[in-house]
């Protein structure tokens, strides 16, 4: 895999480094390709040379940065990321700079900071970091929490990209439809739900039908489940409640028990 360097100040010096093994192999399963990159940011050039040659040897894409600025100048596409980032730096501090990509949705921070410095560790692994290393760096502790940092940042993709997929199937809605859903999966009957509405149950089981097959659910406990996730208040007593967790995750169950009832009374 490639390395990328964002400055030209490059040293050749070698660098100690404690625990650095002869050959390390990330162990994690890939069933499909996949783009992982290490954005390192670090000041001090002989810190991003070593880092990103040994990452480099073991397949994993590292592009450096000599700022906080030039990183936050830089679009990258990848599908797995992590960041590893350096307390104090010259232009922001690594805490300015996570607390800006957290309103971002930056990709897992792992911090390198000085040997000793307890209170930035404490404060690092406060605002959310995978781990905080001192210098010099454990590259067997940092091959770790890299790896760990990319299972969280795929994890988190694959969330937003669910998000995202309900979200585009919940506009397909019409303003009806919106109406009756929060109401089926609110556990009213048919009949109940077309009272609300002011409307003949067989329309109500229309629009029913139009929301299941929109949101592409296969039963109703797949839909309460989809309501969960979307935040979507649910009826309860005559009227709407903002709260969807728990009571809708009760309903789902109560909805799979009894879709298998029926389908063992058969």
């Amino acid at each position: 895999m490639q390395s990328v360097e964002r400055d030209t100040d490059l040293a050749s010096a070698p660098r100690v480094y404690r625990n650095r093994p002869h050959s390390f192999a990330f162990n994690s399963p890939r069933p499909e390709p996949i783009c992982e990159v290490m954005y390192l940011i670090d000041e001090d050039s002989l810190v991003r040379e070593e880092i990103s040659r040994f990452f480099t040897e073991l397949g994993t894409k590292v592009i450096t940065f000599a700022s906080a600025d030039d990183y936050l100048n830089f679009t990258g596409r990848e599908s797995a990321a992590c960041l590893v980032l350096n307390t104090h730096l010259s232009d922001i501090s690594g805490f300015e700079l996570q607390q800006r990509l957290n309103e971002k949705g930056n990709p897992p921070v792992i911090f390198i900071g000085k040997h000793g410095d307890i209170a930035s560790a404490v404060r690092a692994m406060k605002a959310g970091a995978i781990e905080f290393l001192t210098k010099p760096v454990d590259l067997q502790a940092l091959v770790a929490a890299v790896q760990a940092a990319f299972i969280q940042d795929r994890k988190l993709r694959r969330k937003k990209a669910e998000s995202a997929e309900l979200q585009e199937r919940f506009s397909l809605l019409t303003p009806r439809e919106r109406e009756v859903l929060p109401l089926v999966v609110g556990g009213l009957l048919n009949k109940q739900a077309a009272s609300v509405l002011g409307i003949s149950e067989v329309t109500l089981q229309i629009h029913r039908s139009q929301v299941m097959r929109k949101m592409q659910a296969e039963s109703l406990a797949d839909l309460v489940r989809m309501a969960v996730k979307l935040r979507i208040p649910y009826w309860r007593d005559g009227h709407k409640t903002s709260s969807p967790g728990t009571n809708l995750s009760f309903i789902a169950e109560q909805s799979r028990s009894r879709t298998l009832t029926l389908s063992g009374a058969r």
